[in-house]
């Protein structure tokens, strides 16, 4: 959302999170666009619709509006598409560091989460996506508030990595695994960072290191480069498209692009998925799993994306939303609370449905 925002004329000095109410044409257009390249899940422009973040535009006291009018607007443009698109409630870090490494407590870092992430559900949002983290500590306290603030809602955690493949503080992608396994997050992801390349190499890891969870990968066009007072990203959609096919194989289920990707990615990455083969699909799930235990009763009033992937269907999605970066997302699979006979079954659907097409 930022990049198109900014290829808009938007300044990068800008409150991005603050055009849902001043110029909500513009947010609904690039939602628009994402949706007719093939996407089924956008995301919010709420990336930095943080108190701390607005505070430095004096925008503190418009948190709730802002992140209401992010839901509201992502609404209005799925209703108009006339498709089955769900809405990711989007956030990204504080822009403030936590202690032990910086001064803002663990307990002030969740209330200011939990206020944006409680709007944000009010508001309607099918789910919270915490992205972009470059600090353990202050992910396990967006995935606890989170819980508070929209107790029935998934949640997608994702961490970024650096070119060495640690984050900020020097986490490797098992850690980081076994720890957002840990507090509760329902998809474990990583995003940012480098190029495909690199990221299926973290995805690679971080599915050895916790097997039974469900994973997503969202990564940048390649690294970024300055040319010509521009920044500019390598890899072109096409390149997308080779690898949205190994992310799924490699365990993803939530798959897609950062910063330099495009709705033409979305749909380079959506033509890959709907041109593979049965036998391509196959990410190491053992299907057998499904067919032969029960599943709990849903709860009470599931929400719209909770629906969607207990039938087993592809959900595309996109538009991370950031002052810095923009993206486009798509989903293949499923999430619950029995995480591996729901990845189990969604294989199988998705498998299942490929054949009858292909007949």
């Amino acid at each position: 959302m930022g990049t198109m925002l900014h290829n808009r004329g938007i300044g990068f000095d800008r409150c991005f999170d603050e055009l849902d109410l001043s110029v909500p044409a513009m947010v609904a257009e690039i939602h628009r666009d994402y949706i007719q390249a093939g996407a089924q899940l956008i995301k919010t422009n709420t990336f930095g619709a943080n108190r701390f973040k607005l505070a430095r535009h004096g925008l503190a006291e418009r948190v709730g509006e802002i992140n209401r009018a992010g839901v509201e607007l992502a609404r209005r443009v799925v209703m108009a598409s006339f498709k089955d698109v769900v809405i990711a409630g989007d956030v990204g870090p504080l822009g403030v560091r936590l202690a032990p490494f910086g001064r803002v407590a663990p307990e002030q870092a969740r209330h200011v989460f939990t206020e944006q992430m409680g709007a944000l559900a009010q508001a309607g949002a099918d789910l919270i996506l915490i992205e972009t983290m470059s600090d353990v500590y202050e992910v396990v306290e967006a995935i606890h508030s989170a819980r508070q603030a929209a107790p029935d809602l998934p949640v997608v955690a994702s961490m970024t990595f650096t070119r060495d493949d640690r984050t900020l503080l020097g986490d490797d992608p098992a850690k980081v695994a076994h720890t957002l396994a840990e507090v509760g997050a329902d998809v474990i992801g990583v995003n940012c960072s480098g190029g495909p390349a690199q990221l299926l190499r973290i995805l690679k890891q971080m599915q050895q290191a916790e097997p039974a969870h469900l994973f997503s990968v969202m990564p940048n066009a390649g690294w970024p480069e300055q040319v010509g007072g521009r920044i500019m990203y390598p890899a072109a959609p096409e390149y997308f498209g080779e690898y949205a096919l190994a992310f799924w194989q490699a365990g993803a289920c939530l798959i897609g692009g950062c910063c330099g990707t495009t709705p033409q990615h979305t749909a380079f990455m959506r033509k890959a998925i709907d041109a593979a083969q049965p036998e391509q699909l196959h990410n190491g799930v053992n299907l057998v799993v499904s067919e032969r235990e029960e599943v709990a009763a849903p709860a009470e009033n599931p929400t719209q994306f909770a629906e969607k992937l207990a039938s087993g269907k592809f959900v595309m999605s996109a538009t991370l939303v950031s002052q810095v970066m923009r993206s486009a997302i798509f989903a293949l699979g499923g999430l619950g609370d029995r995480r591996l006979r729901a990845r189990a079954t969604i294989e199988w659907e998705i498998v299942r449905g490929m054949r009858r097409r292909s007949n």
